[in-house]
């Protein structure tokens, strides 16, 4: 249950590299962006404190910013104030704990609990937790380990990021999972305890993202009227597949016979720009060899507000990573009335439902991305009836609103929990079902597993 105004709680928000301020798309910033600055607003709302501590990367920032709806950034000093890669941190977290320690020692009223974000801040709060006695919450975004067994020597973390992720696991006071996948793979790769694990996903706002008329949208964005549009956006790394996505789309076109363009937004920059996103360059040279450069545009990154607009002006949305611990971005293209093809992993199987919402494919197969491609692009009905249905799955189960809620919930057991029994247990409350899935704190993967077919009401 939330936290009363009377009785208000105070949050640290632990995000190292993953500011709210960042604009969305480039390497290191994309959905924990979006979630850290989300939940903060809604928990403020709810009545809680909040303040969220990332690292400074900008000299002209300032120590303290009051930011939306009264959630507070604080820029914490360590290593030079610049852009630094997140693979590179590591060594900077001993500045980032000594600072966050002096300032919460300052502070009249302590933090009641730390949400920690990413594995590098996960160590700062197990370090605090030692220091200062303060609970705290894990949402990881990624896992190393899965991350090496995908990405191999391409992984630029360092191995000690594994013993790292065991040690606070075991030692946080509960741990989020973003879907049933990631709790499985804590509890088999990291020995993770079922019962600290919550699994609570991602969101979107429906104050930000709604339909639009689709005439409207692409009007608005210069698209033309009379081809399918076919739509990439997100982070423009080479796990997330895009060029997965390329390959299809040159299929759809050249073998299928579909009049098609392709449109991909996100990179470091407005105007997309090979020497400040590579990935950009890749896919454009893909493109190319293809014989379809003409047909694919690079939007370059867009502004939140445009979001909807390109959601709504695609008749599909694809997006096929190797691996993904939940992935925002097909959320919010359901949540614009958008069908969306998806790799089957991670969170993109629970948030799509197969034949209903969308598709699941395997990722790395262009050829069965085009099939599903053509099968949408030739059923102006099926196009239809899964963007209803996508619309009303993601408003009744996946609102940051309800997202804020599930996490308020945790924080309330946990700090209960820890009232009465002085840090020695994590309350069994944290296995009792409630309404799912969107605030539900499941008894096990497995279960969960079970609910992502769920049928639709209605």
């Amino acid at each position: 249950m939330p936290a009363s105004r009377n009785t208000r709680r105070r949050i640290a928000m632990i995000s190292d590299h993953a500011s709210p301020l960042a604009p969305v798309g480039s390497v290191d910033s994309g959905g924990q962006n979006i979630y850290v600055a989300q939940v903060a607003r809604h928990l403020v709302r709810m009545g809680y404190g909040v303040d969220v501590f990332t690292r400074r990367d900008d000299s002209n920032l300032p120590d303290i910013l009051p930011w939306e709806d009264g959630v507070r950034i604080i820029h914490v000093p360590a290593g030079p104030a610049s852009f630094i890669p997140k693979e590179q941190l590591l060594p900077h977290m001993e500045e980032f704990t000594r600072y966050l320690r002096k300032f919460m020692k300052r502070q009249d009223n302590r933090y009641d609990f730390i949400h920690a974000h990413f594995w590098m801040s996960a160590l700062v709060a197990a370090d605090l937790k030692k220091d200062l006695g303060i609970p705290y919450t894990i949402t990881f975004h990624a896992l190393g380990r899965v991350r090496r067994q995908h990405q191999g020597e391409a992984d630029g973390f360092p191995d000690v990021r594994f013993e790292i992720e065991e040690r606070t696991i075991a030692e946080a006071d509960a741990v989020i999972a973003e879907c049933p996948q990631d709790a499985l793979d804590l509890q088999l790769l990291y020995g993770a305890d079922a019962a600290k694990l919550a699994i609570i996903p991602c969101g979107f706002d429906p104050s930000e993202l709604w339909p639009l008329k689709q005439a409207f949208a692409r009007e608005s964005l210069g698209l033309p009227h009379d081809e399918r549009i076919i739509l990439q956006l997100g982070r423009m790394v080479p796990r997330k597949g895009v060029d997965n996505a390329v390959q299809a789309f040159a299929r759809l076109v050249q073998m299928h016979g579909v009049k098609a363009r392709m449109v991909i937004v996100g990179g470091g920059s407005e105007t997309p720009d090979p020497k400040v996103t590579p990935e950009i360059g890749r896919l454009q040279e893909l493109a190319r060899e293809l014989g379809v450069q003409e047909l694919v545009t690079f939007a370059g990154r867009q502004g939140r507000k445009a979001l909807k607009y390109y959601y709504s002006a695609a008749d599909v949305f694809v997006s096929t990573p190797w691996y993904e611990p939940f992935g925002i971005t097909p959320v919010e293209s359901m949540a614009c009335g958008t069908p969306v093809i998806g790799s089957n992993v991670g969170g993109i199987k629970y948030t799509i439902q197969d034949g209903k919402t969308g598709y699941l494919v395997p990722p790395q197969e262009p050829d069965i991305l085009a099939v599903r491609l053509e099968e949408l692009c030739r059923s102006p009905s099926l196009l239809r009836r899964f963007g209803r249905q996508s619309i009303r799955r993601v408003n009744e189960f996946f609102t940051w609103k309800s997202v804020a809620e599930s996490i308020a919930s945790l924080y309330e057991k946990v700090l209960t929990n820890t009232e009465e029994a002085g840090y020695t247990r994590i309350s069994h409350a944290l296995n009792t079902s409630q309404r799912l899935p969107a605030q539900s704190l499941w008894r096990s993967p497995i279960s969960a597993r079970e609910l992502e077919n769920r049928p639709l009401k209605g």
